[in-house]
């Protein structure tokens, strides 16, 4: 049985996040596959963290700048270490490579950290996305830590091209894998309750993620009071974790039907018993979690381009995909009222699940990604000079700023 060493960055939070809910699909594809799985991370755990102990996984807590990991990976020895940020990769990938040569290096980017970043420049100047701003120093980092890896999962087809042809990243290093999800029966939908049974609209999404609060304040600001004015009995509920601080909570208005509800456990009953779910993302990367969640629940959507991004591909959208407030508003109200669109709309998702986000197609084709990549690492690596080249000045730069670190907190001790 290989062993496989996974570095959180945090301790993922399925019920909470996107990239908690994706980690748990990546563990998921691991296990059937038979490997040996133990999971770390240098976070502390919150309440929403997941209980790996119960699948039998088992965890540490390491510690940054601290040779201590050192004997831990030595003991462990892995076959694969996968880190689930480029920002782990530069904390612990070099004590990897020097302790564990033969370990197979995985990135999983969750989505590209730089392209989001740039989007948000992009939205905050009101100027197009350019070379300029995707040349950030966060894509310095973030590619140079593809290349010192072997492999790196990219969620998003559209991120694959951007790499391949903005970044001109070899196809070899990189590894498309979309969420992983099982198929979903033609009968599923029959279990949620009908058009005429929902009321109400809704939007989640982890506040801490900046790409989820700009759209909130969107929503209350420019969105919901003229849905609200023609169609006077809607109300709108805004679910989502790390949402107790003043600046959310006073967004709360119970007389425009604007409804801060907070955390909620059971995703599944409070999409289901809605009509439509809004989500006006105005930057942002990777795939969006609440839109694949609201067809998974047979909740029609109306969102951006920028939140279709990476889901559709070639299939009708499971809502509408409109840019333009105006357009954006009358959408969400014809769609509400109708129950023909509506129906036609949930059908979409259906089909765009079962073809997008096959967790067995595309689970396949990781596993068999990653048996090649190790089977055949010397050549692989061979293959990748700047990879290389870059290992070789991370160990004279990072390894040593570590070295200094744990010197100077030894002191401090």
């Amino acid at each position: 049985m290989k062993k496989a060493l996974i570095i959180g960055f945090v301790w993922p939070e399925p019920t909470t996040t996107a990239a908690g809910a994706r980690m748990l699909q990546l563990i998921s594809v691991f296990k059937n596959y038979g490997l040996d799985i133990h999971f770390v991370s240098t976070a502390a755990k919150t309440l929403q963290s997941y209980n790996f102990e119960k699948d039998g996984i088992e965890t540490s807590t390491i510690e940054l700048n601290n040779s201590s990991f050192n004997d831990f990976i030595i003991n462990f020895n892995p076959d694969i270490v996968l880190f689930d940020r480029y920002l782990t990769e530069e904390q612990f990938g070099w004590r990897v490579s020097e302790n564990c040569p033969n370990a197979l290096k995985i990135l999983d980017t969750e989505d590209l950290h730089f392209l989001r970043f740039a989007r948000e420049k992009s939205f905050k100047k009101s100027i197009e996305l350019n070379h300029t701003l995707l040349n950030n120093d966060i894509a310095k980092r973030e590619i140079a830590s593809i290349y010192r890896c072997d492999l790196t999962l990219i969620i998003s087809k559209y991120e694959m091209e951007l790499l391949q042809a903005q970044f001109k990243i070899d196809s070899n290093l990189l590894c498309y894998t979309p969420f992983l999800l099982e198929k979903i029966q033609k009968d599923s939908f029959n279990k949620y309750p009908s058009f005429n049974q929902r009321v109400d609209f809704m939007t989640i999404g982890n506040f801490k993620h900046k790409p989820n609060l700009e759209a909130v304040k969107t929503l209350k600001k420019h969105i919901w009071p003229k849905i609200k004015s023609k169609i006077p009995k809607a109300k709108i509920h805004i679910y989502g974790a790390y949402g107790n601080n003043e600046s959310i909570t006073q967004l709360h208005n119970k007389n425009e039907g604007f409804l801060i509800e907070g955390w909620v456990d059971n995703k599944e009953k409070v999409f289901s018993n809605v009509r439509i779910c809004l989500a006006p993302l105005q930057f942002g990367a990777g795939l969006k979690g609440k839109l694949i969640d609201a067809m998974l629940y047979g909740t029609p959507s109306i969102t951006t381009s920028i939140g279709a991004e990476g889901i559709l591909e070639d299939l009708p959208w499971a809502g509408f995909i409109e840019n333009d407030f105006n357009s954006f508003i009358e959408k969400a109200v014809t769609l509400y009222k109708t129950e023909e669109t509506w129906l036609k709309k949930q059908q979409n998702g259906f089909e765009i699940i079962n073809s997008n986000f096959s967790k067995r197609k595309f689970g396949n084709e990781l596993i068999l990604k990653i048996e090649t990549t190790f089977n055949n690492l010397k050549n692989h690596r061979d293959n990748n000079f700047i990879g290389a080249m870059l290992q070789y000045h991370t160990l004279k730069s990072t390894k040593y700023m570590s070295k200094w670190i744990e010197e100077k907190n030894k002191k401090v001790d």
